[in-house]
């Protein structure tokens, strides 16, 4: 369904300070005054129609909302809320990876000829030359399914299923970005192939094997790992794309054009379990752990670094992190998400209900508001 922004901002207007109000309280606010402006911005001008962030911290669980979940109702957006977390799906996949290589079952630097032989090739890429390893950090030099995969096609036809190896094949027709090894390039592809890996190891479905060896040792009750069905179960906000001038409702769609690159669905609190469990070693071998944080630079101007499916962030500007904090982002068509966790126990996601289609004050919002809930004390 097309609605008119004026419709979103009429019906945002008239809902936004309940759905903050509701979702805080004076006590569950200290030490997190701050927060509460900066998710009151992501519903701001040209921002989304709705946002969610939950802190998990010693003083316990905070969640603040604002905007709506529906444009059509006006609905406020629901502090359980499910969504789509896009690449957030990536630290799950290297998770499961990490697990099979701690089985001794998978070599990280073994080539992905080895697990998919002849399936990486295309141009001058060549699974011969590539490693595991290379794929869980982004320094395989393959080209990203989603510069070749356009959003607006993806809209053409929202339910249609996509197998892994198409996808792959897409994006093998063009020529790698750089020699394997040489540097930092995210990719997509890359989990892709990793899903692809785990299931020519496991003989079973990527889906099962993280629900089985992640969501529910974990009891992560929220989070779902789906094969082709469109729907978000349980409490959720529509999820919107603004293609030109109007909102686009995009909650209904096939999660294959993901895959274990970025398919999955959860909510804050079980991200943030998940976050907690992985830094604390509860998923993962000591060895592996240690895999997981050996982190290089990404080139970002951020001074970011990536260590397999995970990345750590400076926080010069936020020095209730220390020097900085793990997590990842999460962008998917209706959703954009933002996650992170310290060492010392401190877990925080964002949310908004928009993905393509924010304007610069949404994306200067997002990019405060995990810093905000985290490190801000």
């Amino acid at each position: 369904m097309i609605t008119r922004n004026v419709m979103f901002r009429r019906a945002a207007a008239a809902v936004l300070a309940l759905a903050v109000a509701a979702s805080t309280s004076p006590a569950e606010a200290a030490g997190h005054a701050g927060l509460r402006p900066v998710v009151e911005r992501l519903t701001g001008p040209d921002g989304a129609p709705g946002a969610l962030a939950e802190v998990n911290d010693r003083d316990g669980r905070l969640v603040i909302t604002s905007g709506v979940a529906d444009i059509r109702t006006g609905a406020p957006v629901d502090p359980r809320s499910r969504f789509r977390i896009g690449s957030l799906t990536k630290p799950f996949t290297a998770t499961v990876v990490l697990q099979l290589v701690g089985d001794g079952r998978i070599k990280l630097d073994a080539p992905v000829e080895r697990y998919l032989p002849g399936v990486v090739r295309g141009a001058d890429n060549d699974g011969r030359e590539i490693t595991v390893r290379q794929l869980l950090q982004h320094t395989s030099g393959l080209p990203d399914i989603l510069k070749h995969l356009p959003p607006m096609e993806i809209l053409k036809d929202p339910l249609r299923h996509w197998e892994a190896r198409e996808l792959v094949d897409i994006a093998l027709r063009h020529p790698r970005d750089f020699t394997p090894g040489e540097r930092f390039g995210y990719s997509s592809t890359n989990y892709i192939l990793a899903g692809m890996i785990i299931e020519r190891v496991t003989r079973s479905p990527y889906t099962d094997e993280i629900h089985r060896r992640v969501v529910v040792p974990l009891g992560l009750d929220d989070t779902i790992v789906p094969s082709d069905a469109p729907d978000i179960p349980g409490p959720h906000p529509q999820g919107y794309v603004r293609p030109e001038s109007d909102l686009v409702d995009i909650t209904r769609l096939n999660p294959t054009v993901a895959g274990a690159a970025g398919g999955m669905i959860s909510s804050a609190s079980d991200i943030n379990r998940f976050l907690a469990a992985l830094l604390r070693g509860r998923l993962l071998k000591p060895a592996q752990l240690r895999e997981m944080l050996d982190a290089r630079p990404t080139g970002r101007a951020s001074g970011s670094k990536y260590g397999l499916g995970l990345e750590w962030s400076p926080a010069k500007d936020f020095p209730g992190c220390g020097d900085g904090f793990w997590g990842h982002n999460g962008d998917m068509l209706g959703f954009s998400v933002r996650a992170g966790a310290t060492m010392d126990g401190r877990q925080a996601t964002v949310m908004v209900n928009l993905n393509p289609g924010g304007g610069p004050a949404l994306d200067d919002a997002m990019a405060k508001a995990l810093p905000t809930a985290l490190c801000v004390n």
